[in-house]
């Protein structure tokens, strides 16, 4: 840099030299000029950013007073409009008069851009006809929050409290575009908006960088640098104003596909066809943060946020990720590790049963996470080998601790062994494992093989109101005892002892401190965080407390009424009895929902929005012809649109779960086309969390029978 300088200074100097010295006669340049003309073109030749990078910053603050999506000269300025004038490929002179006065020249030390709106009151959603230009501004800021009449204090939920927007962009009618907003270029800020609709029916969102807001460098193919600080806050991705499920639903949420240090903080992320948050290349020093992530991987990969590429020194915390298709959290052959702290992880796997939280990859911290109602484990433990590498089995020194079980279909911690590859075992486990008997057990089990505790009794009775427990556990490991639910999950710490040289471990509790079942984990740094240990009883201790009804969101409630007087005798709870039918019928070979079949799904929805305490599983099922897995693919693909369908008639995901049975529970033998129709159907099931009786009807007004 020094001698670059020392050569322009040496220019300058011969320049300011020619041009004393010379003295044209009649317009023609003598020697000495031309000699400066040809130093001038090699520096501009040699250096062509130098005029740019000494020109001063222009930072531009533009005001959108248009939803149309136009560039053209009249009295308005549109999104598109703005974001050509600060990336600067729409100067400034080609607008009229009534466009300049939305304009502010700010005076910044650093790029400070910014997008504002003062849209029409009844004119603020921004229907797209084509891709949005590229963010590729530094510093540009597009703040939906500036458009009148937003408030930041409204919100419809109690517990996670993301402001509604008022701006929306989504794709006009009949228009198919791929990604909302697309950013290339650091400290870039998005906040406020809400943006849905972006996908294509043409790209597999497996593949296909499709999204609300999708981050990456300007050109993958020469390695530019990824974007750093961008910030996403206050939007909601995949859902409108209104919290209904759009017709068309966005592929993902957020695709940061290459970028540092993203924040992504207190957005509502729902309804996408894959994902809420994915990653791809780099994600590092991701900051995941305060986020409502709900009822995400409709169609394509189903987890709330799925992890690949580098995501070393990321955070995910304080978040709700509740009611999606899959897990949680899904990490898949990451780069580096990941803090995951202090989120409440509920009601995920609706479509496809998984782990809360699926970790690949080593030195993870899951801690302090409430992780219930899964339709799998809690947290499952890879030994799937990061990089080809089976060295230390290649996902260990993963701690999970002090967090918080209930309702689950399997254990509450599931370390795999490498033998197990099946994409059950992967997603939802492979089971309790036995005690490690031989060396070769570290290099093929998550997290080392660590050996669960065992405590040295099925039942620990209480002496004086106090209990004497009695453990063993790898030697020096830290174990936890945990409270147990009638699940048999881990309920929640009670305290943590230390398992000495020869791994026996003993503490001595209250008896009010228990609750009827406990166990225990057990961690090692060098290794990570064990299995569950066998759960045993406690004798004379009091229940735990039954499940809730299930939901996501806590909302606004209307001021309490007075309390009516207390009647002397309380009538026992009477059977709900439901004049509704339980099933709809398909085509052959078909999972579409007939015109007659909606109707039946219409009175469905009607019933579950007057009893919100109804849960439901939708059962796809099919008739015998054709193979056994075709059948169970199709039978799922009914039940998941029977489920799509009263999504959009707005019933909460977490009230219902899918499975399929293909052939395997035939309603007839299958002897001719009738009985074949009989068998194509979707049915529901009906639960009622309070425990009583629902009484339903079958129906057969919408058979389809084939020619």
């Amino acid at each position: 840099m020094r001698s670059f300088k020392t050569f322009i200074l040496c220019v300058s100097l011969r320049v300011r030299s020619s041009f004393k010295s010379a003295k044209p006669p009649n317009g023609l340049l003598t020697a000495p000029l031309r000699e400066t003309k040809i130093i001038l073109l090699f520096i501009l030749l040699a250096f062509p950013d130098i005029t740019h990078a000494q020109s001063p910053l222009t930072n531009l603050r533009i005001i959108v007073n248009s939803n149309q999506d136009t560039i053209q000269t009249d009295n308005f300025l549109t999104l598109r409009e703005a974001i050509h004038l600060v990336n600067g490929t729409l100067s400034i002179e080609n607008l009229s008069d009534a466009e300049k006065s939305q304009i502010e020249i700010l005076q910044c030390n650093q790029p400070c851009s910014r997008i504002e709106f003062n849209l029409p009151p009844l004119q603020t959603t921004i229907e797209l006809k084509e891709i949005l230009p590229n963010l590729t501004t530094p510093g540009l800021t597009i703040d939906g929050t500036t458009q009148p009449n937003y408030d930041l204090s409204k919100s419809p939920t109690v517990n996670f409290p993301v402001p509604i927007p008022i701006v929306v962009i989504t794709p006009a009618p009949q228009q198919e575009i791929y990604r909302g907003l697309s950013i290339f270029a650091d400290n870039i800020t998005i906040r406020g908006l809400s943006l849905f609709g972006f996908t294509s029916q043409h790209r597999e969102t497996a593949s296909t960088p499709a999204a609300d807001i999708f981050i990456a460098a300007k050109d993958q193919f020469h390695h530019t640098q990824p974007p750093k600080n961008v910030i996403i806050e206050n939007n909601w991705l995949g859902i409108p104003p209104d919290e209904s499920m759009p017709q068309t639903t966005s592929a993902f949420g957020v695709y940061v596909f290459n970028g540092l240090n993203t924040t992504i903080k207190n957005n509502r992320i729902a309804y996408h066809d894959g994902s809420g948050i994915i990653t791809g290349v780099n994600a590092e020093k991701m900051q995941i943060i305060d986020n409502i992530i709900m009822g995400n991987g409709l169609a394509g990969m189903p987890d709330a946020i799925r992890l690949e590429g580098k995501i070393d020194q990321s955070v995910i915390r304080s978040n709700l990720l509740c009611a999606n298709d899959g897990s949680g959290i899904f990490m898949f052959n990451p780069e580096g590790k990941v803090q995951i702290h202090d989120n409440q992880i509920k009601f995920n796997g609706r479509r496809l049963r998984r782990a809360g939280v699926y970790v690949m990859g080593s030195d993870h911290q899951i801690i302090n996470n409430l992780i219930s109602h899964q339709t799998g484990p809690g947290v499952v433990v890879t030994a799937f080998p990061v990089g080809g590498s089976f060295h230390h089995g290649a996902s260990i020194r993963n701690v999970i601790t002090n967090n918080s079980f209930a309702n689950l279909e399997e254990l509450s911690i599931d370390l795999i062994t490498n033998g197990h590859v099946a994409v059950q075992d992967w997603q939802r486990g492979d089971g309790k494992n036995p005690q490690r008997n031989s060396k070769n057990r570290r290099l093929d089990t998550g997290n080392a093989a660590i050996n669960a505790p065992e405590f040295l009794a099925r039942e620990f009775v209480s002496i004086n109101n106090q209990v004497n427990l009695d453990g063993v556990a790898d030697p020096h490991s830290q174990v936890q005892i945990y409270n147990v639910g009638h699940d048999g999950a881990l309920n929640q710490v009670i305290t943590t002892v230390t398992a000495n040289e020869q791994g026996r471990f003993g503490v001595t509790l209250d008896h009010s401190q228990l609750g009827e079942m406990i166990s225990a984990i057990a961690t090692l740094p060098e290794y990570g965080t064990s299995e569950p240990a066998e759960n045993v009883r406690i004798a004379n201790s009091s229940s735990i407390s039954p499940s809730s009804v299930p939901h996501c969101l806590t909302r606004h409630q209307p001021p309490a009424p007075k309390p009516e007087p207390i009647p002397e005798s309380i009538p026992e709870l009477q059977p709900i009895r439901l004049q509704v039918p339980n099933n709809i019928h398909f085509a052959l070979d078909k999972d579409l929902i007939s015109p007659r079949s909606g109707e039946i799904l219409n009175q469905i929805a009607a019933v579950m929005q007057q009893h919100p305490t109804i849960i439901i599983e939708l059962q796809g099922h099919t008739d015998s012809r054709a193979s056994d897995a075709y059948n169970q693919a199709l039978g799922l693909r009914r039940a998941n649109n029977t489920r799509n369908y009263l999504l959009k008639k707005g019933i909460a995901p977490e009230r219902m779960t899918i499975r399929s049975f293909g052939e395997r529970q035939l309603k007839t033998p299958g002897r001719d086309r009738l009985e074949h129709a009989y068998n194509r159907r979707v049915e529901v099931i009906f639960l009622d969390i309070r425990g009583v009786e629902i009484i339903l009807t079958k129906q057969d007004s919408d058979l389809q029978i084939e020619p």
